[in-house]
């Protein structure tokens, strides 16, 4: 298969963490037979400081005529302590979620056995957690009418929903949990907000259509202590822009770094596949950014496409490098070990599995449906 990826390192570490994927996409040509071509674009605030714009036209061209988009991270301090900017790096990734119709954000949180002992919470709450959220990434609170009158210092943001937008993301995740453990829990709001009341009924509606399938509904105050004090009760969370873009840092906590989360954005025409994880300025150019949640999201691309032998291998050569204890600094208290090396080591381990190899102890969902 042959696949042109566009590339979008972005701001801080995301140019770092990228180039690891970009290693094992390699190594995936060499092993299976494949060939990517890789093209840049400017996003966030690099372009801002090249062109004045978080997204110039010449990247969103070349989102659309690319068969996915392998995203790094965006944000620089200097916009985030300036509130008022007319013009800031986050704008440009709303943009690009909108024009590309990514309507879906899925995010696999899961606690790898090898390094359960990485999280901050009690082992025997986490160490079975296996989830992953949906959540609706083009409408909401983000995308909503805002106004800013700075003379009487007031500001508004208007948060709307349609039916269709809730329907289209609450059958994927309702398809997705028909392949896992068959419970969806849907996060909102209903007892205060207009929106969450939508939410509730056409995903009450919808969920008849799926007696397979158990519904739960949680208000996102509760569904956040949920998910500290039991993860593990969690299968697929459904829920709105603004709760999922919460839940799923949430989720980071739990599995002991934000730099071990992938998620994928999906359409009905393009993807993107991108790291939780912030742009992490301080660590910029200090080869200690963990490339792990980069390639595990560079892995759901490699599924999105079909490719599940070359996404299970990626995984394999990740867990290898847990095993081995090579892993950068944020990661079992190591330091030994610096981005290179450890995107360097999965790139070299990716292969072909034989019939004796299993990750089902330790995958992250990648072969469980999670991209539709």
């Amino acid at each position: 298969m042959h696949l042109e990826i566009a590339i979008l390192g972005g701001d801080g570490i995301g140019p770092e963490v990228v180039a690891q994927s970009i290693k094992c996409l390699r190594s995936v040509e060499e092993t299976f037979g494949h060939s990517f071509t890789f093209k840049k674009g400017l996003i966030g605030a690099s372009a801002i400081k090249k062109t004045g714009s978080p997204l110039p036209e010449e990247t969103l061209k070349l989102c659309k005529n690319t068969d996915a988009t392998l995203f790094g991270a965006l944000g620089l301090p200097e916009f985030d302590d300036n509130p008022r900017a007319k013009v800031w790096p986050e704008q440009g990734l709303l943009k690009l979620r909108k024009e590309l119709g990514l309507f879906a954000n899925i995010r696999p949180v899961k606690v790898f056995p090898s390094l359960v002992k990485q999280s901050p919470l009690n082992k025997s709450h986490v160490q079975n957690t296996d989830l992953v959220i949906f959540r609706e990434l083009a409408g909401g609170i983000y995308y909503g009418q805002k106004t800013n009158d700075e003379d009487k210092n007031s500001a508004t943001d208007t948060c709307t929903y349609t039916e269709s937008e809730i329907s289209r993301i609450t059958h994927l995740a309702f398809k997705s949990a028909r392949s896992r453990k068959k419970k969806v829990t849907l996060v909102d709001k209903a007892n205060v907000l207009e929106t969450s009341r939508l939410w509730r009924r056409v995903v009450r509606s919808i969920a008849e259509s799926y007696p397979d399938v158990e519904l739960n509904c949680l208000f996102i105050d509760n569904a956040a202590v949920q998910m500290i004090l039991n993860p593990s009760q969690f299968d697929v969370i459904l829920t709105d822009n603004m709760f999922g873009d919460i839940l799923s840092d949430q989720g980071s906590v739990i599995a002991g770094s934000i730099g071990l989360l992938p998620s994928a954005s999906v359409g009905l025409e393009h993807a993107m596949f991108e790291p939780i994880h912030g742009s992490y300025p301080d660590a910029a150019g200090k080869n200690i950014a963990n490339p792990v949640a980069s390639i595990l999201s560079m892995a759901m691309l490699l599924q999105h496409f079909k490719m599940n032998e070359e996404s299970d291998a990626v995984v394999a050569a990740v867990l290898k490098s847990f095993s081995k204890k090579i892993v950068t600094p944020d990661i079992l208290g190591s330091s030994k070990y610096g981005t290179n090396y450890v995107g360097d080591f999965i790139a070299d381990n990716i292969m072909e599995l034989d019939g004796n190899f299993s990750i089902n102890d330790e995958n992250i969902g990648l072969g469980k449906s999670t991209i539709i």
